[in-house]
Formats: C-alpha cells, structure tokens, sequence
C-alpha cells in the first residue's frame, strides 16, 4: 500500500468516527443496517440462513473476502520464493511474530480474564497491520535499511498467517474441506466465478466466508505456463515475422493484429495466475475494499448506553501497544542472543525497538477480529474494542515513527 492509500484510509477511518458521533449519526447507522439484494430469480446470492446481508455484513463477509484472497497471495508468494522460503530466512521473523502473537494475548487476558463477557476478544491485539506499519516505515525514506524493511514485511506476513487461522479455528463453527482441482486450470476467471461459489458454500455452513479467499489463493497456479526464456523466443519469432507497414498507413492489417494478438497471449502466459492477479487485486483492495471496511467500522461511538472505556479497551490498546513491543523485541533478542538466528545486515538493537512498536498498528486484522469477538450482540464491548483498537494503533505509529526517527542515521 502507497502513502495515498494509507492516508486514504485514515481519512475514512476519522470520518466514520467524527460521523458516528453528529446529528448524522441515524444515516450513519441507516446505511449500515441497509438490506442488499442480488436475486436470480428467487434464489439472492446475498443472504445467509435466510435473511438478506446488510451493508456492514456485505462489506465485512463478502468485500472483505478480496483482502484475504490478496493476502493469501502474498502469503503464498513469501512461502515460495520471498523471506518465508526457507528456514534461514524465515527463523527471526518467525520468532519475532511468535513473541507479538503471544505476549499480547497475556497482557488481554491480565485485564479480560477468559470465561469474562471480554475475555472473547483475546485475539484482537494479535494482528499487524502491514499496509499501515509498512506506511509509517516509509515515511522515514531512505534511511530505513533494506533488512528492516524486510524483517517488518516477513513477521507482519506470519501475522496474518496467525490471524487466519484464529479466525478458521475459533470463528466458525463447522469444519468443511473443499479441493479444487486445479490441473491445467490457469484462467483468472475461471478461479475467480469458483471463488464466488466457495464463498457462498462457507457462507451458509458456518466457517467464516474470509476462509474462502484463502484457501482460494493456495490453489491459484504460481507457475506460469511459459519461462521467459521460451517467451523471449517466441516474441523475437513474431518481431521477425511481423508485416510491414506502409510510411502514412494508420490501419492495422489483419496479419499485423493476428501477430499482435500472439504477442498479446504469450505476455499472459509468461507471468503466473499468482502473479497476475495479485497485482490487479491491489487497487481494488486499497482504494475501494479498506476504505469501505474502514468507514463502517471505524465509527466508535463516544457516548450512548454502557461504559464507552472499560476493561476491553484498556486490554486491546496495551495488548497492541506494550504486548507486541514486548513480544516481538523480547523473542528477537532471545533468538539473536542464543546464537538461534544472526542478527540481519543493518538490523541493531535501537532500530528493532522501533519496529516492535510499528508491530503494535492492528488496525484492520484487529477491527475484524473484534467484529468477530463481539458482534452486534454485545455492542458495547465492540464498541470499547474498536476505541482500544484505534487509540492502540495511532500510539504505536507515533512512538514507532518517534523512535525510528531517533535510532536511523540521518541522510547527508
């Protein structure tokens, strides 16, 4: 995510709060509660047990699916070929994640108890957000070393990884497995109309909808059907065979489009399914999918029925803020100091404090999980998580930007 999409979604989620809080707010929730409808015939795709999805649910289970299927392919490709492809690359982020998984769910349950009407919520400061904390990252330019960079990338991955299956192992109810044959298939429609199917599948069964752009990202092919060396051969077989043109002839023949068209098949085939729609599903995402997200649930009500800051407020924002820097710092100095892992090229101990704190920016793993917790049947709960979730987050920025800005060598 650029810095237009992060500020982006900042925007969205202030506006959702500064709406959520005026004489607007009855639109506010109107919108929210809107009942969607897309029938063929009598049969709505957009219903679960019965009743139609509204506003919030649509975006919550059904747009929020496209993030997971992006994020599932970012998974896949670190897994493959990026810094979770073997065990030396993979150990210290690894670890780092562990510690920022763990520790904040102590520091939750310390205030929540398990057992308690909040103790639900204890996966909610668990998650990282990677487009957020990646964006702080950059605001310090150049002066950020590529292995940080890189060591925030990779545990932020492993997150996700974590939150993922939280969400699969304690969100749903049922256990289904479903296998796509994927032999031979490589079309991104073709995946993306039995995506759709899946996603209706889980909706109905009781695993939560999410799942369904996962599992559909780990059967998308990342193997192109041409390598760049056949492909390299072939447009120079075309090049060398393409009709010339006339000095002033503006038209196209049909000889020059057919050899276009080849052209045109060959630079499709050359870059995988993976590939290919990871990088179409990055502006949806970013610039219609988040906001969306962020405007429905970002809009935390500052008054109203039951405590507006309680125990789960307090829980999230230091699971966010002190956990995962204590986790992440403490099980990154444990690996390095047992000789576990080698401390990377440009990595020391100041600059990893820094990221331990932009590890603390939860935002929209976290808002989700807290939805997830709480629902609509304990509204002041989710009300007081989201309050922690948000003060939590911009925390952890502004003490993660504040310490990076301190611990890196400034630009000459």
């Amino acid at each position: 995510m650029n810095i237009t999409a992060s500020i982006l979604l900042f925007v969205t989620a202030i506006a959702a709060a500064v709406i959520a809080n005026s004489p607007a707010a009855s639109v506010y929730q109107e919108f929210l509660s809107h009942e969607l409808h897309f029938r063929i015939g009598g049969f709505n795709l957009l219903s679960h047990a019965g009743h139609n999805l509204t506003m919030i649910e649509f975006i919550n289970d059904g747009l929020m699916t496209i993030f997971f299927l992006m994020v599932g392919l970012e998974i896949k490709r670190e897994l493959l070929v990026g810094e979770l492809s073997s065990f030396r690359k993979a150990a210290l982020p690894f670890i780092a994640a562990c510690g920022g998984m763990v520790v904040p769910v102590v520091i939750y349950s310390m205030v929540c108890a398990p057992g308690t009407e909040g103790g639900q919520g204890l996966a909610i400061p668990m998650a990282t957000d990677i487009a957020f904390s990646l964006g702080v990252l950059s605001l310090l330019g150049k002066r950020v070393p590529l292995s940080l960079k890189i060591f925030l990338t990779a545990f932020a991955v492993v997150d996700d990884i974590g939150g993922i299956l939280v969400i699969a192992i304690f969100y749903s109810s049922h256990v289904l497995l479903y296998f796509i044959g994927k032999k031979g298939a490589t079309n991104k429609i073709f995946f993306l109309v039995v995506g759709v199917v899946i996603w209706y599948l889980f909706l109905q069964s009781g695993i939560h909808s999410t799942i369904s752009g996962v599992i559909l990202a780990f059967v998308i092919p990342a193997k192109p059907q041409l390598n760049v060396g056949t492909y390299i051969e072939r447009i120079r077989r075309i090049i060398s065979t393409f009709p010339e043109m006339g000095a002033n002839n503006i038209v196209l023949t049909n000889q020059q489009i057919a050899k276009l068209k080849e052209v045109e098949s060959a630079s499709d085939r050359v870059i995988s399914p993976l590939q290919s729609l990871e990088d179409n599903l990055h502006g949806a995402v970013n610039y219609l999918v988040l906001p969306l997200f962020a405007f429905v649930n970002a809009g935390v009500m500052f008054s109203g029925e039951g405590e507006v800051i309680g125990g789960v407020t307090l829980a999230v924002a230091l699971g966010l803020l002190a956990g995962k820097f204590l986790g992440i710092y403490s099980f990154t100095w444990l690996a390095v100091k047992s000789g576990l892992t080698p401390m990377p090229l440009g990595m020391n101990w100041k600059n990893i404090s820094g990221v331990a704190l932009l590890g603390g920016i939860g935002f929209t793993v976290s808002l989700f999980i807290a939805n997830l917790s709480f629902g609509s049947a304990h509204p002041v709960l989710l009300n007081q998580a989201k309050l922690g979730v948000l003060s939590g987050t911009v925390m952890a920025g502004i003490l993660g930007y504040l310490v990076l800005h301190w611990a890196l060598p400034q630009r000459r």
